[in-house]
């Protein structure tokens, strides 16, 4: 039976949702200051142990605390992930249906550009094309910038592609969505979305981290 979670559980569990995503190492920072605050009996676990121990108070509840590299740089971010709602429906309560539409498009153009980057230009060009209500191209300037905000997208010089927190949380979406376009990593089977440079980003490759210790995908 799975251990009840302590306060210093709750409150971290309580700061990722209101972050939506993190870093591995601001993960560690808030996970010690959540022990910090409600010292108790463990508290000096390290990460893996004490986010196994949140997964299996969350795997009831069809969530779960995941892993993931970003594919340009290899750093290492930790989500929480609805397993039960796979749709992009999960960021209706952040976005209109007018916007969601535009970043279903969007998926489109980085998913299937060979790839994995939209430009600019490409996204903006969509601003017509949306249903139920058409947007000013400013209109989707200030989607795009709320969407790399909240960490679904990434921008660099003008080019769009997926942050880690959308691969994650949309990942059976997208290989269900796009079956000839969703690549896996062939070391750790999670989905790639830019052309393949692993085993840099890949989370499982010695030196970074082999294997996933129970309880943390």
């Amino acid at each position: 039976m799975a251990a009840a979670l302590s306060d210093a559980h709750r409150r971290f569990l309580q700061a990722l949702l209101a972050r939506g995503v993190v870093e591995a190492a601001e993960a560690e920072r808030l996970r010690r200051l959540c022990c910090q605050r409600h010292p108790a009996p463990g508290g000096s676990e390290q990460l893996d142990d004490f986010v196994g121990a949140l997964n299996e108070q969350l795997q009831p509840l069809s969530m779960e605390i995941r892993k993931g590299s970003a594919e340009d740089s290899g750093r290492t971010y930790v989500a929480l992930v609805n397993l039960a709602e796979t749709n992009i429906t999960k960021m209706a309560s952040d976005f209109s249906e007018s916007e969601l539409e535009l970043f279903k498009k969007t998926l489109d153009l980085i998913l299937l550009s060979g790839n994995g980057f939209a430009s600019s230009t490409e996204i903006l060009n969509l601003a017509d094309q949306l249903k139920p209500k058409k947007m000013k191209k400013m209109e989707v300037e200030q989607v795009l910038q709320q969407l790399v905000q909240k960490k679904w997208l990434c921008e660099k010089e003008g080019e769009y592609t997926l942050h880690v927190r959308s691969i994650l949380e949309l990942e059976q979406y997208i290989f269900r969505h796009y079956p000839e376009s969703a690549r896996k990593c062939h070391i750790c089977h999670s989905l790639s979305v830019q052309t393949c440079i692993l085993p840099a980003s890949c989370p499982q490759v010695p030196g970074e981290r082999a294997g996933r210790p129970p309880g943390w995908a």
